[in-house]
């Protein structure tokens, strides 16, 4: 089958999970034998064609013309007819699908399924009801709502990576439930296991990704507060970027934290393993999480794993031992979660050890390649889930 992938973030263009899944997928669809083309916004240092194995990359210059910072909605849709343009270059290529990612690529993807006559898929790695706890903010927030929705109700299919994703595009944009489809990130263990495995773990509490308020770092942060008295040595590192970053700061500097937690802004994926590896747990405290790729990385690089149970990161951790849950936004019962994992090594080695059980028995790229070209092919919820494990996945 002919693909054509079109993203808003792909490596190295990275802030969130979405540019992961999009690599990890586009790879595995290769693979199997598929033709593979991803378009996406182009990036310091990054070759404007290029080919990774089967997958052929564009990247379109899409700063012209200019347009405030700000209006994040009037750049994605100046951007979008950049990438629209790409496919001049594509000859006799046609796809048999356009497979869009977020609202930020909504734009190209509607237009290429129509200029091809074929189905537009779309794949929700967020929604901006969902970062907002259900409520929809005047503004711009309301303008990238209205994307989502007409991106939602103009695709054939929608995906969305977890149960809790599944029903808030059901529900927060009122598509037909037969219309979407439940299919999760997934990961490459062998990558994230390998590099460099010092000698023990150290008190090193890591957390990642886009920071944001709904991330939760700041709830972290006052955990963090309450334990340095009770595990010597216990430091945090917190990696990402992101325009809560100086509020972190601040809430940082409020809990007195400041000497051992360390903001170092984006960690490349080869730094960020080792410091998997080097952890003695990583922490996902976010009060909103669809589905939560840190928490698959975590398992991959062998580090015990911690998260708020919330949206995503509840389905994937709950009843199996390979994680702790906490409640989003209580400081306290993190910090009791934080003592345990690093004082109790039979514990962490157990959750390790789950983990990675986990990951071999539900996650990889192959399956998830499959359950997409199911729906690719129009495939109904049965054919869907026969491609998985059995029992395990359900669509909705």
């Amino acid at each position: 089958m002919r693909v054509l992938m079109v993203a808003w973030e792909f490596p190295p263009r990275s802030v969130g999970g979405a540019a992961a899944h999009v690599d990890g997928l586009s790879r595995a669809l290769g693979r199997a034998g598929h033709d593979v083309v991803v378009l996406t916004p182009g990036h310091p240092g990054a070759i404007s064609d290029s080919s990774l194995g089967s997958v052929r990359v564009v990247r379109a210059y899409a700063e012209l013309p200019w347009i405030p910072d700000d209006d994040v909605v009037a750049h994605a849709a100046s951007a979008n007819h950049h990438l629209v343009q790409l496919t001049t270059s594509f000859g006799s290529w046609t796809p048999d699908v356009v497979h869009a990612h977020d609202w930020q690529s909504g734009w190209a993807g509607s237009t290429l399924a129509a200029i091809h006559d074929v189905p537009l898929v779309t794949t929700f790695h967020r929604t901006m009801r969902g970062q907002h706890g259900g409520s929809i903010p005047p503004g711009q927030s309301s303008t990238i709502h209205a994307v989502e929705s007409w991106l939602a109700h103009t695709s054939a299919y929608v995906i969305a990576s977890s149960k809790f994703m599944v029903r808030e595009v059901i529900y927060g944009f009122e598509v037909p439930a037969e219309r979407v489809h439940r299919v999760p990130n997934g990961i490459d263990p062998t990558w994230w296991s390998a590099g460099e495995h010092p000698d023990g773990r150290q008190p090193l509490v890591l957390t990642w990704g886009r920071v944001q308020y709904e991330k939760g770092f700041q709830v972290l942060a006052r955990a963090i507060s309450t334990l340095r008295s009770r595990v010597p040595k216990v430091e945090c590192l917190i990696a990402g970027r992101g325009s809560y970053t100086p509020e972190l700061q601040s809430q940082i500097d409020i809990e007195g934290v400041s000497d051992i937690v360390r903001l170092v802004g984006f960690l490349p994926d080869v730094k960020l393993r080792d410091a998997i590896h080097r952890a003695g747990c990583v922490v996902i405290p976010s009060l909103y999480e669809p589905f939560g790729i840190v928490a698959l990385e975590t398992l991959a690089g062998g580090a015990p794993l911690i998260a708020a149970r919330t949206g995503g990161l509840a389905e994937l951790i709950e009843g199996t031992g390979a994680g702790m849950l906490f409640e989003p936004g209580n400081a306290n019962e993190l910090a009791t979660c934080i003592e345990m994992v690093l004082s109790d090594h039979a514990l962490a080695d157990e959750m390790r050890a789950r983990g990675a059980a986990l990951l071999g028995a539900r996650y990889s790229w192959a399956a998830i390649a499959g359950a997409t070209i199911g729906i690719y092919a129009g495939a109904t919820p049965g054919d869907t889930d026969s491609t998985l494990t059995p029992g395990w996945w359900p669509n909705q």
